[in-house]
């Protein structure tokens, strides 16, 4: 099969080896199929859309919405490679899952506004369905509600006519979109569960995300939170788009893609 490819942008080591960790776990890929790179500290390069079944881009503490003087030489360079590398994903509609600064990087390079008007602190969210979301092949399996973690400073604000909004929360009216027929994006995190959230909330403490002095009582919410039915849209990508050259003989037909 051919892999598919994470692209992170997270400087903590820890926390970048947890998030590959996860994405491995939750849609049942060897590290081997799925190809990690991590752009925060070296150029992205040239992607040979050939090799991939498909791209995933993680979360960051990276924001699109920041004045560009106050981002770092990195982050602006990983704007600047993400944009090209979108020019090619839209044109080619190639299969991609952008996840929470993904969202904001999408939607922005298709002309949504990307603000603070609709952050959430981190929690368990509760995700509703839209009419179109309802039908779309990622999510149509999932519950028409469902709870999954989020926690975010910026988010869509207005979007195109041309996104299709499939997802949306109370505290956050756009919380899934697609573009063409094979480009998606997430706000909430479908690669977390309560294990690797609380992990994530120890490291981002004091970032911003939510009251430090509220974190012991943070954790306990998460690890009593139930977002099992938001993983399905990482299964449901992976089930969708992945690419072999040959046909897996199990007893069962396989569905084979170019």
């Amino acid at each position: 099969m051919k892999p598919f490819l994470l692209i992170s942008t997270r400087d903590d080591a820890d926390a970048a080896a947890e998030e590959h960790s996860a994405y491995c776990r939750l849609t049942g890929l060897l590290p081997e199929d799925l190809e990690w790179r991590r752009i925060e500290s070296e150029p992205l390069g040239t992607v040979d859309f050939d090799r991939y079944s498909g791209i995933i881009l993680a979360g960051s503490p990276f924001t699109v919405s920041e004045p560009d003087e106050t981002k770092s030489h990195d982050e602006l360079r990983v704007e600047r490679e993400l944009a090209t590398l979108l020019d090619e994903v839209i044109d080619r509609d190639f299969p991609f899952l952008g996840i929470c600064y993904g969202i904001g990087t999408i939607g922005r390079h298709q002309g949504a506004t990307v603000d603070r008007t609709f952050g959430e602190p981190s929690q368990a969210a509760r995700i509703s369905l839209t009419t179109e979301g309802l039908s779309d092949p990622l999510f149509d399996q999932l519950p028409a509600e469902f709870e999954a973690f989020v926690g975010h400073k910026e988010a869509i604000a207005e979007v195109p006519p041309h996104l299709a909004v499939l997802a949306s929360s109370p505290g956050c009216p756009v919380q899934a979109f697609r573009v063409g027929r094979n480009v998606y994006a997430t706000q909430f995190h479908p690669e977390l569960d309560p294990g690797s959230m609380s992990q994530r909330v120890r490291t981002y403490r004091g970032h911003g995300y939510f009251d430090p002095e509220e974190m012991d009582a943070l954790i306990e919410r998460v690890e009593a939170a139930d977002v099992r039915a938001s993983h399905l849209v990482l299964a449901r990508f992976i089930e969708q788009y992945i690419s072999s050259v040959s046909v897996l003989f199990s007893g069962a037909p396989q569905r084979v893609r170019a």
